[in-house]
């Protein structure tokens, strides 16, 4: 089968269409044929080598739409020929014709309510808006009428955060953008303000009569952590869940958050995929219903044949993405 694969670390030309054997299912897992594969800058860290003790060569992927192939004999409730959505985090693969998937990280689009999500927007939906539920939800436990700032607001997961916050019943929801051309993107998927990352902080201040906010969610990381501790109110959350701007690691003082009333949180859908994956697949099942509702909406807003996920790839690391990329894999 046709696989994209990681032969080596490096720059997103290292990407390399090849011929790879068609993976068998176990016991607890099921093969998918593979409709379309979604593109996340976690496969990108993949590829540079951050991710450690990752073997090569890898093929990376780690949300899928598509058809079940095979099932593992132990399998109950899923069974060939279903149209599925797949979250493929722990092992990745979803850059090939067929991936191999835990059963419980699989999502028919048959049950009620979920047929009018699309093969494509199915394979977008698995890891950002999953992510983002869980982070409103499960991580900072957002309280009705909440203040909800978002770092990188138009990129896949920022996109569906600022979303979420609203459908759990968020007050105001704030985002920042790296850029002018992204803030009227941001604003049409929800946001009550955008603003860009260099002079959010007096703008935050001056929105909110100087409070600031509740919650506060950065995957830039860097001086951004900073800047957002300084704008949480007491009993505030920062939300640590990526380092895009390949910045050192932020030390923060726990004096400094004792005296404060302040909390960070780290969030890594990778380890909980592993540690918790009845949780992740609860909540991925309650994001899907919120895709379905049409209460967020997931905004693919490229479509890249397998052989060109070099190129998506790029558009992430240069930052010129907004939404969600999606490659085609399959016939």
């Amino acid at each position: 089968m046709r696989a994209m694969i990681i032969p080596q670390f490096g720059d997103a030309e290292v990407l390399t269409l090849t011929n790879v054997e068609v993976p068998l299912p176990g016991p607890f897992e099921v093969t998918i044929d593979v409709a379309y594969a979604g593109v996340n800058y976690a496969e990108v860290l993949f590829r540079k080598g951050v991710v450690e003790d990752l073997p090569l060569p890898f093929v990376p992927g780690i949300e899928v739409s598509g058809t079940i192939r095979e099932v593992g004999e132990q399998v109950k409730g899923l069974h060939v020929g279903q149209q599925v959505a797949a979250l493929s985090i722990v092992g990745g693969g979803g850059y090939a014709e067929v991936v191999k998937v835990p059963s419980d990280l699989v999502f028919p689009l048959a049950e009620a309510g979920n047929q009018a999500i699309n093969m494509i927007s199915a394979a977008a939906f698995p890891s950002n808006v999953t992510t983002a539920y869980m982070i409103i939800s499960n991580v900072s436990r957002m309280i009705q009428g909440e203040t909800v700032l978002v770092h990188a607001a138009a990129g896949g997961v920022g996109s569906a955060i600022g979303q979420v916050a609203k459908s759990l019943g968020a007050g105001l929801v704030i985002g920042t953008v790296g850029s002018e051309e992204k803030i009227a993107y941001a604003k049409s998927l929800g946001y009550d303000a955008v603003f860009l990352r260099g002079e959010f902080e007096d703008q935050v201040k001056k929105l909110t009569d100087g409070q600031g906010v509740d919650i506060v969610v950065d995957p830039v990381g860097g001086s951004m952590r900073e800047s957002s501790l300084q704008l949480l109110k007491p009993l505030g959350r920062l939300i640590a869940m990526g380092n895009a701007s390949d910045a050192e690691d932020v030390k923060q003082s726990l004096n400094e958050l004792w005296f404060s009333s302040k909390a960070v949180l780290g969030f890594n859908l990778q380890l909980l995929s592993m540690v918790a994956p009845q949780l992740v697949a609860d909540s991925a099942r309650k994001a899907l219903a919120l895709v379905a509702r049409g209460e967020v909406k997931v905004d693919v807003t490229d479509l890249l044949p397998l052989h060109n996920a070099w190129e998506a790839h790029k558009q992430i690391e240069e930052r010129r993405s907004t939404g969600k990329i999606v490659l085609k894999v399959g016939s």
